[in-house]
């Protein structure tokens, strides 16, 4: 069940031509992040089982703490503390904290994609932007006594 959904993903994600490679990025990089969650989450419970004091002891704890790390919330609820568990765990950290700026960034390259090519406000707030640059020019010669030649 679990590896025909992870195909079908895949499928839809990469399947398109259309599709841009921001968008293909992020959707793999969440794809990569979910791997590594659940994957995460068996293998801290793996190294981490019989260490004194260990409470990642089953897999729902570990998944709800992989989770938790990959979206940099860490209650501290639940911590690994063999060196091998925070060895998945730093794993788990960068790749969480690598996919959600790769969404984020897809996410702002397509509104900004999406307002050019509606011929948004881009090239007006441009073209506003120089001319505010103009105006404080000029007062800031005015202010310091200089001509406009000088």
């Amino acid at each position: 069940m679990l590896p025909a959904l992870f195909t079908r993903m895949i499928a839809v994600l990469f399947g398109r031509e259309g599709r841009s490679l921001h968008l293909r990025a992020a959707g793999g990089a969440t794809i990569v992040l979910v791997v590594v969650m659940l994957c995460g989450s068996w293998a801290v419970v793996a190294v981490e089982e019989g260490a004194h004091r260990a409470n990642l002891t089953s897999y729902p704890r570990a998944l709800w703490w992989s989770i938790e790390t990959a979206t940099t919330v860490g209650y501290g609820d639940f911590y690994p503390v063999t060196v091998w568990g925070r060895v998945v765990a730093a794993i788990v950290m960068v790749v969480g904290i690598t996919t959600y700026g790769m969404v984020t960034a897809a996410l702002a390259t397509w509104f900004v994609g999406r307002e050019q090519r509606r011929g948004g406000t881009w090239h007006h707030l441009r073209e506003e932007t120089a001319a505010l640059h103009e105006r404080f020019d000029r007062i800031e010669r005015m202010l310091t006594g200089k001509r406009d030649g000088d």
